[in-house]
């Protein structure tokens, strides 16, 4: 059983975590953080801002900036990578966090996405993560949630996101 965070270093990804830390104060769980990484696609790498914009693709950059990042956010989170063909199709990110979030037994997913709850036209990672009924999803989709009083007594927000 584990509360499991799909994490890009989005400011929305960043709260998604910081919100799984203060249910973890009363559910006891583990965190288990997952970032997908598109293999050799620098252009993908830089709009999430994983390297700067002359920099040529590293894997191991990518995944060190990724694990340092949710390493000062949660401490105790255990992180994991995926990587993914340069040019996945459409679905095989969410995809592989589904299948990652069955295989670790998570309870609960901490998704950050600007996109879900609101009608588009296109099908967004975060949405097709929604979707599975196997685990229940906690969608984060403001960089400064509201207060969760019980939560905040615990670990509050702030603590973590800042």
């Amino acid at each position: 059983m584990a509360l499991i965070v799909p994490f890009d270093g989005s400011p929305l990804s960043k709260t998604a975590l910081a919100r799984a830390v203060q249910f973890r104060t009363v559910l006891e769980e583990d965190i288990l953080v997952v970032s997908v990484i598109p293999k050799n696609n620098t252009e993908y790498a830089r709009s999430r801002g994983w390297l700067e914009d002359t920099e040529p693709f590293d894997a191991e950059r990518v995944v060190s900036s990724l694990r340092a990042e949710v390493a000062n956010l949660a401490p105790e989170a255990e992180f994991h990578y995926i990587f993914v063909d340069r040019n996945a199709p459409r679905g095989t990110i969410a995809g592989r966090i589904k299948r990652f979030v069955r295989t670790h037994e998570g309870t609960i997913v901490f998704l950050g996405s600007e996109n879900a709850g609101r009608i588009i036209s296109a099908l967004t990672v975060g949405q097709s993560v929604a979707g599975d009924r196997s685990y229940d999803t906690y969608i984060v989709t403001n960089e400064a949630p509201p207060t969760i009083e019980t939560l905040d007594q615990n670990q509050p927000l702030e603590d973590t996101v800042s």
